[in-house]
């Protein structure tokens, strides 16, 4: 089976201790001609991609404004390879994390290239690309297997990097900046650490137009109240449409699409941002959305642009996964050589513009490795003027590419 893919958003970094990798992101991503998966594939993580956002959501730190914006699926993809090269107690505490519930790595391997292909997408108004890179340091080689999976099923370029050159920095966030259209366009430091074993890369780039623009006329500055109490003035978008809604005490929520509705916002508006994302879990999430029913109605949305940018190994040592940031992690089925690995630190970096037009989104995630010496029918008004939770999802495979909880919709500077 042939799939195609457009390098376009970087998504996880894996650094482990290693010399001389290079990559490039130049043509279409292709799962590789003979490997073999079913298009439903994907179904079996779509599930576990969406509770790691909703227990991200709840586990990560936010920025200095008290906003947060992840992309779930590049961690999952990240840690999805990653997998692939773990055993034992790391290999056992990873699927926790993940909650893959005994899906084993093919089948999690042939689960991810069914979503990469479906996540793909290119036209004039929507755009979602994913791609994967993989940077190792000279001195190492990768087990054959290993090799083989990152390769056809992630179509990862496996290519050989000397650590210790200055250039290579360069061309690490080359790539990142490539694979974002720009919006990150850093993601390591130089020098590299010696250390450093290997790097693996994936990224995600999502530009989308609402399939009802918001009038650029009828944007103006209303109040938005934060939760400490505090008002602030923000530009606010009005559209006047039907779409899918649904309203009771606890919070409005409401769908907007993007294209062909092939892919959607959903923005939730809760009594208390708080005490919603704490309580939020694939039952309910799945309950809100089959609440929303087609309702004629008004939304005023702020229009914000931010980026993020967050260190998870906390969150996902919450999770369970605490063995693989220790020197008992167990990466024994990733590199030929006899060296310890382990996880140091695992950075995402993410950016969100939200206009009239549309949408722009891109993620990208560092795995850091190194060796260890209201009544549906009534017209509805639903004002965002507090803090509101916002989720990206691919309606094919239902999905949640990126998460988001705003407490200050600021126009970045």
């Amino acid at each position: 089976m042939k799939k195609k893919i457009t390098a376009s958003l970087v998504g996880m970094s894996l650094l482990l201790p290693m010399t001389g990798c290079g990559t490039s992101n130049e043509g279409n991503l292709r799962i590789a001609e003979g490997v073999e998966f079913g298009e439903d594939d994907y179904k079996k993580i779509v599930v576990p991609n969406n509770e790691l956002g909703f227990e991200l959501i709840n586990e990560s730190e936010a920025d200095e404004d008290g906003n947060l914006f992840l992309s779930p699926t590049s961690l999952f993809m990240a840690l999805a390879l990653a997998y692939n090269g773990a055993d034992g107690v790391t290999k056992e505490e990873i699927a926790n994390a993940l909650q893959l519930n005994g899906l084993e790595p093919m089948e999690l391997n042939k689960a991810n290239a069914s979503l990469m292909t479906i996540l793909n997408k290119q036209s004039d108004s929507i755009q979602l690309q994913v791609a994967n890179s993989i940077w190792l340091n000279e001195k190492y080689h990768f087990q054959d297997t290993f090799a083989g999976y990152a390769k056809d099923y992630f179509n990862a370029e496996i290519e050989e990097i000397n650590i210790s050159s200055k250039d290579t920095p360069k061309r690490i966030n080359d790539w990142v900046k490539d694979a974002t259209n720009g919006k990150i366009d850093k993601m390591v430091d130089g020098p590299l650490d010696e250390k450093l074993v290997t790097m693996l890369l994936n990224a995600i780039y999502f530009k989308g137009d609402w399939m009802y623009p918001f009038d650029k006329k009828a944007t103006e500055h209303r109040t938005f109240h934060l939760a400490d109490g505090n008002e602030i003035k923000v530009p606010f978008m009005k559209l006047q449409e039907k779409l899918a809604y649904t309203a009771n005490s606890e919070f409005q929520a409401i769908q907007l699409p993007y294209a062909d509705g092939e892919m959607s916002m959903t923005v939730i508006m809760p009594n208390d941002l708080s005490e919603f994302t704490s309580t939020l879990s694939i039952e309910r999430w799945e309950e809100i959305r089959a609440s929303m029913t087609s309702t004629r109605g008004t939304i005023l949305l702020p229009k914000f642009k931010l980026s993020y940018e967050t260190e998870l190994e906390d969150a996902l040592k919450a999770l369970g996964m605490t063995n693989a940031f220790t020197e008992m992690a167990d990466f024994s089925k990733m590199v030929e050589e006899v060296t310890p690995l382990r996880i140091s630190k695992v950075k995402q970096k993410t950016y969100i513009e939200v206009n009239e037009e549309g949408t722009e989104a891109a993620a990208v995630t560092g795995v850091q490795m190194e060796a260890t010496s209201a009544p549906a029918d009534d017209p509805f008004i639903m004002e965002v003027n507090r803090p509101f939770f916002i989720a990206i999802t691919d309606e094919e495979t239902g999905a949640i590419v990126f998460i988001g909880s705003i407490k200050n919709p600021i126009i970045e500077k």
